[in-house]
């Protein structure tokens, strides 16, 4: 089957944390056959109970109704076995763990499993694809498919492509992509942080730097940038709501990507890494969830 437009039917997706369970939610719910499989079988049954509760919850408030929840519903499944999942797929979304090693490993394990036609794509926010096609003997189907926390409600997705990757993958991506309601973002060029990890990058550094100088609160940092800028959420919110530890992470991986002292990650966050206190998921980061 070629995966030219919107001839897609099936999409795999590796990795059933937070990002990946809505992925593969978000693609069911547009009319995709979806696998979603983890390493970890409680993992999937983790992502399972909690898509279940989604859509439960959707049907609930009268915002999908019951038929369509439960074809969206028959459209997915769950494993905790590569192969098969992989027989099938036209489109592979990773979104395991932000190291470069297991996205490798991973790769490797895709490019074997995977039909010759499928596009395999990171989902990465760091990470470009020319990181990964190196492992694969597809490079011009691989790509980055960067989806936004929540991946539910989001409609941006950055398209990052690497020099070897092909106007068919991109154009096959950017369908998918519309395809389930969002709307796509073309990078050129692979750069750090892509577009708007760039941005809010800026904004986050700002906020911590006005934070340590005790300018002013958690709370009226947000604030201002809710109440003045009109943001629908404060910059120390967003790091609670997506992860203290994949903030972390993620300014780490820039780092090692640039050598650029100034890509590490801020002080005060990292204290908060270390102590494990990683936002909404430990009841504790900039805000007390207990």
């Amino acid at each position: 089957m070629s995966t030219v437009g919107t001839e897609v039917r099936n999409i795999l997706v590796v990795g059933s944390g937070a990002m990946g369970r809505q992925i593969g939610m978000a693609a069911a719910v547009a009319g995709f056959a979806v696998a979603v499989y983890d390493i970890n079988a409680g993992a999937v049954q983790d992502a399972e109970h909690d898509m279940r509760t989604w859509l439960d919850g959707r049907l609930a408030k009268g915002k999908m109704d019951a038929a369509a929840a439960a074809e969206a519903w028959k459209r997915i499944g769950f494993t905790s076995e590569l192969a098969p999942a992989a027989a099938t797929a036209d489109l592979v979304i990773e979104a395991a763990t932000e190291k470069l090693e297991v996205k490798k490993a991973i790769f490797r394990q895709l490019d074997e499993l995977a039909p010759k036609h499928a596009i395999l794509a990171t989902n990465s926010s760091t990470l470009g694809s020319s990181a990964v096609a190196g492992s694969t003997g597809r490079p011009a189907q691989v790509c980055n498919m960067h989806f936004f926390n929540p991946a539910l409600v989001m409609k941006a997705v950055e398209i990052v492509r690497h020099e070897q990757t092909s106007d068919q993958t991109v154009d096959t991506a950017s369908s998918v992509v519309r395809a389930m309601g969002k709307s796509p973002i073309l990078l050129n060029r692979e750069i750090p942080g892509f577009i708007a990890n760039r941005l809010m990058a800026a904004v986050r550094n700002e906020a911590l730097s006005l934070l340590q100088a005790e300018v002013a609160s958690v709370a009226d940092i947000d604030a201002a940038a809710k109440d003045a800028l009109g943001y629908p959420m404060g910059p120390f919110e967003l790091m609670d709501l997506v992860g203290l530890d994949v903030s972390y992470l993620i300014r780490q991986a820039a780092y090692e990507q640039t050598g650029d002292a100034a890509d590490l990650p801020h002080p005060l966050l990292q204290e908060k890494y270390e102590a494990g206190e990683f936002g909404r998921k430990t009841g504790k980061g900039w805000y007390d969830y207990a």
